[in-house]
């Protein structure tokens, strides 16, 4: 590609609004679909997302709505995706255009359930998108914090180090510092997996456990994914990184974490449904389960602490029963 790059940000939600500030911090025009035409002349009149992040004042002169999947796809070169990973593969049956023309950024910290795909190989298998031309945006990072402009560090992966540098570029600026990595799979699987772990410290934050037990648990979590990172996608990394460690931190603890928050709930007696239908936004870590749970029957790698979270939201196991006999496991 060559030229000013069209940039079209695909998704209305917390994340793909706090991307968006971004981008137009750094004086980009945008291209942004939403499915919610009411939800779009609300942002057009109001100047916020009535939704998520409502405190940002968005720049809608340098914004084109649409509502309609293909046109957007049509006007941009570079694509982010900004959907949930369970709901993106049924949004994306609406596309008809080609995509391996695209420069195509996924901000989706998640697997695709039915495919049980990393977004990558999603791209790649399903969209024939080259992998030269796919990149994939990490943190660790809440959009919340993104939102009121608190530092914030983001990696970007691509097997491509000078597509890498081009996408970092868009979204650097004097709240947001940038680096880049070509261990795609591996990001795209530590983000699948912290979200599972961050379900777990709020189920165990949820039925009581204090610091200490959290603390052994978060980091018997760093030691389980970089064991399964090894099995799954071989290569030199350092999970010391915070695409990484830090990620998984951040997921753990924050006030912002939805993976944290709906793990409490479902620690603190909630149901399984009562917990997803309370939550206002997307827990990826739930969808995560049991396909990271079929994808280890390959490589078998011990995995106690998914396997206790498997047992509580797909098994009926008690939470009270199934974290005192993790807690036998860990150290």
């Amino acid at each position: 590609m060559t030229g000013k790059k069209r940039i079209a940000m695909i998704g209305g939600g917390s994340w793909g609004t706090a991307l968006t500030k971004v981008l137009l911090q750094n004086n980009n025009r945008i291209h942004w679909y939403m499915r919610n035409r009411e939800n779009i002349d609300f942002i057009k009149k109001y100047h916020h997302n009535p939704n998520y992040l409502s405190s940002i004042l968005l720049d809608t002169g340098r914004i084109a709505f649409h509502d309609n999947l293909n046109d957007t796809i049509r006007e941009g070169d570079i694509l982010i995706f900004a959907i949930p990973s369970a709901f993106l593969h049924d949004v994306l049956a609406a596309a008809n255009i080609c995509l391996k023309q695209k420069r195509v950024v996924s901000a989706v910290k998640g697997i695709i359930p039915g495919h049980k795909l990393i977004l990558s190989d999603y791209f790649s298998r399903v969209w024939n998108v080259d992998p030269v031309d796919y990149c994939m945006i990490t943190g660790p990072s809440h959009s919340e914090e993104v939102a009121l402009e608190r530092l914030t560090y983001l990696t970007i992966a691509c097997r491509n180090s000078a597509t890498a540098v081009e996408i970092a570029h868009l979204f650097r600026c004097h709240y947001v510092r940038t680096a880049i990595s070509d261990d795609v799979a591996g990001m795209e699987y530590a983000a699948v997996m912290k979200n599972i772990y961050a379900m777990a410290v709020g189920i165990a934050h949820g039925l009581g456990y204090g610091d200490n037990f959290l603390a052994v648990l978060v980091a018997n979590a760093a030691q389980e994914m970089k064991n399964f990172l090894h099995s799954v996608y071989p290569v030199l990394r350092d999970i010391k990184c915070s695409a990484y460690l830090g990620d998984l931190i951040v997921t753990a603890y924050s006030q912002f974490s939805r993976n944290r928050i709906f793990g409490t709930m479902i620690g603190k007696g909630y149901s399984i449904r009562a917990a997803r239908v309370e939550m206002n936004m997307v827990a990826e870590g739930y969808y995560a389960v049991q396909p990271v749970m079929d994808i280890n029957r390959q490589y078998q790698v011990s995995l106690p602490i998914v396997e206790a979270v498997n047992n509580i939201l797909f098994k009926e196991g008690s939470p009270a029963v199934e974290f005192r006999r993790l807690s036998e496991l860990i150290n």
